[in-house]
């Protein structure tokens, strides 16, 4: 029999200076204790202590060359943290924030979000303490190919396929992909997010945003209501708040803000054409990360060093970073009479918040299964690449919503309450454990 308070004191002495990774477990465990104190052969295959193990984590020096000559020296990591269900799925993030403890968390939360899939994808990710921004295409291309020589040791389209996030996109991807041929000699599904031209799957940029969107409205519709005519604020302006964006406005919503780290824009009229979505992505590639140039260009308000959650919306969409909305800015939002929360960023809100939102019964979709839409497609490009094939749009489009829906319901079987809401955190933690646990079981894993 465990206890939560003794087994979360123990993760702490074992996994010091890992805030991330610790919150991580703190959010779960709660809610997947019970399921294990309940089955003896969870307890007699100790897979509570091997679940929040990493299998490996994989670390080392990144050696490159800046613009000037001068040699520069970057951490790489790759954490496989769980490989029950299939080969290792997830990420890279190349940001100056990456640590280990980063690494753990997301590998962590994506175990359980590949599990809720339904593909068969463990969970891994990886990424560096190198940023991005303000460094030119040949920095990008020296640091992407002096990762790639190392990281590639440990790839495979059977053992570990990586993908991009934060700071990776379709351009390091290919800088990446190009490095892993040019070693391998071999043309396979390893890396996704790639290009069209070279493997890649019809709307895996839009994907994460796309997926959100149908898990939301599946949300909704089980209440009685409908995206139609609401109002949303997203942060962000990468692909994900891009692809959000896009589909939020095709079901009917408006989107109303978008951020940056210097600030947020306030546009009234709505973030809903596609000069404006073509802009955000402009913005983003080539203006050092500044978002304040969308203000002027579309007469919108730029608003220099805030959140967007002052701003009255019916739903709050954070798709930035972990840990970017606060219990202040949900007790605001609550106040403002929010009636959804999606999580499109890794654990999006802080612990304190996504209790706060439960508490008030807003509708709350944690980011394991609400941003599950980006790996869904990744999963389906890699299908495509072992069968040599490439599907339509539409193709993907109706698969991705398939998988949306089913990841809904999941939820709704497992975190269904007396009183008719539904705890989709409880619902998406035990979903997500149960079939990691059994594979573990049935595996001696």
């Amino acid at each position: 029999m465990y206890h939560l308070g003794e087994v979360l004191n123990q993760l702490k002495r074992k996994n010091p200076n890992q805030e991330e990774f610790i919150q991580a477990t703190q959010e779960v465990l709660p809610f997947i204790i019970d399921v294990i104190n309940d089955n003896p052969v969870y307890i007699k295959h100790r897979i509570l202590e091997r679940i929040t193990e990493a299998d490996r984590c994989i670390s080392f020096r990144v050696e490159w060359e800046d613009d000037e000559g001068n040699l520069r020296i970057n951490r790489g990591s790759r954490v496989q943290f769980n490989g029950a269900l299939g080969p290792y799925k997830g990420g890279l993030r190349f940001h100056p924030g990456v640590t280990l403890g980063t690494l753990k968390f997301l590998g962590f939360e994506q175990t359980f979000k590949n599990s809720l899939t339904s593909l068969p994808l463990g969970g891994g990710k990886g990424g560096a303490d190198f940023n991005p921004k303000g460094k030119s295409d040949q920095e990008i291309l020296r640091f992407c190919r002096s990762y790639m020589t190392e990281l590639q040791k440990h790839l495979g389209p059977e053992t570990d396929i990586p993908a991009g996030d934060i700071g990776v996109g379709t351009r390091e991807i290919g800088y990446l992909y190009g490095q892993y041929k040019r070693i391998t000699h071999e043309h396979t599904g390893t890396l996704t997010g790639k290009g069209l031209q070279y493997g890649g799957s019809m709307l895996r940029p839009e994907a994460t945003g796309f997926g959100g969107l149908y898990f939301t409205e599946s949300m909704l519709n089980r209440t009685g209501a409908a995206l139609q005519g609401m109002k949303v604020s997203l942060s962000g302006y990468g692909n994900v708040a891009w692809g959000a964006a896009m589909k939020a406005t095709e079901m009917g919503a408006k989107v109303v803000t978008i951020s940056g780290t210097e600030g947020f824009v306030y546009d009234k009229e709505g973030i809903n054409t596609p000069e404006k979505w073509a802009y955000m992505l402009q913005l983003r590639l080539s203006n050092n990360g500044l978002l304040s140039p969308y203000a002027k260009r579309f007469n919108a308000e730029f608003y220099p060093g805030k959140k967007p959650w002052d701003v009255p919306v019916d739903i709050a969409v954070p798709a930035a970073y972990q840990n970017e909305l606060s219990l202040q800015d949900a007790k605001r939002l609550v106040a403002n009479g929010v009636k959804a929360v999606v999580e499109l960023s890794n654990m999006g809100c802080q612990a304190a918040a996504m209790e706060y939102f439960i508490e008030n019964n807003i509708l709350f979709a944690p980011g394991k299964a609400a941003n599950a839409g980006g790996v869904a497609v990744s999963g389906l490009e890699m299908s495509q690449n072992a069968m040599h094939l490439s599907w339509t749009k539409e193709e993907v489009n109706q698969k991705l919503q398939n998988i949306m829906a089913t990841i809904h319901s999941s939820c709704v079987n497992e975190g269904l309450q007396s009183n008719g809401h539904v705890n989709y955190v409880k619902g998406a933690n035990i979903a997500g454990f149960r079939k990691v646990a059994d594979a573990m079981v049935a595996l001696g894993y």
